[in-house]
């Protein structure tokens, strides 16, 4: 599937790209002091001044979304940074060996995934407290778990296969068989997953700023932006717009994205043709109707509406 021929796919990876430009530049940017206070310019409209307008306290709502952009995606990678790497090694030792490691891991992973993340998250930052570092943690509670199911579940389906029995009998390592002929054909659905979590983590950041369970106030988070707005939403809706428009276009553009990877990486959906379709050819060997591909019809040089038996009765 070709990312040049998808206009949605298209819009949603120069939105996260620019997000991510404005980001990480954002304090380069000459943008006023996201915590700086005016009662002179509290609840102001958007105006050429200040352009998404300001909250209670005067602060520059433009300047807090974008400081609020950087740290969601800080939450967003470094959840899925954490939780990637501790799922994907407890996955592969609860995959490749069958001792009580694995039960005892299975285990555990059946305990975590009985709870809602959100409420592992909400006790985690609890008792841990709520900076950027413990968020990070206690959001990665409920999503290490699915990590472990996929890898596992890849990692039993890839173990069974010739090349990882011919490597056995050659003699080679449990950890070279693992890394060079197991993970490694492991990693697709392992980015799948990654691409589609992490609007998961920037959401659940935004609920438990909300609440209150998140980062504090005087840091500009999304979630926290919005719990302030609420106050004043029938006077200032801007101050719950925007933040609110934030978090709905950075998780639908991430969402997007991790399904076109998926579709991309997917052999049944890559070698379909436009919109998924396949032809019946007939070959006269056999004479039986099978289903080969649009690329695999240009490649033979036939046009999709033409069997191979008739352009051979044709010459």
């Amino acid at each position: 599937m070709a990312l040049v021929g998808n206009p949605a796919v298209m819009i949603c990876a120069f939105f996260a790209v620019v997000l991510a430009l404005l980001a990480l530049a954002v304090p380069m940017l000459p943008l006023p002091d996201p915590t700086g206070q005016s009662v002179i310019f509290r609840l102001k409209p958007p105006s050429p001044e200040h352009l998404l307008g300001t909250d209670r306290l005067g602060r520059d709502i433009l300047s807090r979304v974008l400081w609020g952009a950087r740290l969601a995606l800080l939450v967003g990678v470094g959840v899925v940074a954490f939780s990637g790497l501790l799922g994907t090694l407890l996955g592969v030792v609860a995959g490749y060996f069958r001792s009580w490691p694995s039960v005892l891991i299975l285990r555990l992973t059946d305990i975590f995934l009985a709870f809602p993340p959100l409420i592992l998250a909400m006790v985690t930052v609890t008792v841990l407290g709520n900076n950027l570092l413990t968020v990070v943690l206690a959001i990665s509670v409920g999503i290490v778990p699915r990590f472990v199911r996929l890898t596992r579940g890849t990692i039993l389906s890839i173990r069974e296969r010739d090349y990882v029995e011919a490597a056995r009998a050659i003699g080679a390592s449990a950890p070279r068989i693992i890394w060079s002929h197991v993970l490694l054909n492991a990693v697709d659905p392992l980015i799948v997953l990654c691409t589609l979590l992490i609007p998961t983590a920037i959401l659940t950041e935004a609920l438990l700023s909300f609440l209150g369970l998140g980062i504090t106030e005087r840091t500009p988070t999304w979630g926290n932006m919005i719990n302030s707005g609420q106050i004043v939403l029938r006077e200032a809706p801007w101050l719950t717009f925007f933040p609110g428009a934030a978090i709905v276009l950075t998780v639908l553009a991430f969402n997007l994205l991790g399904d076109f990877i998926r579709d991309s990486l997917d052999p049944s959906v890559r070698e379909a043709g436009p919109a998924g379709v396949q032809l019946p050819v007939e070959r006269p060997s056999t004479g039986q109707s099978i289903r080969i591909s649009w690329h695999a019809l240009r490649a033979e040089g036939l046009r999709p509406s033409t069997p191979r038996s008739s352009r051979r009765q044709g010459c």
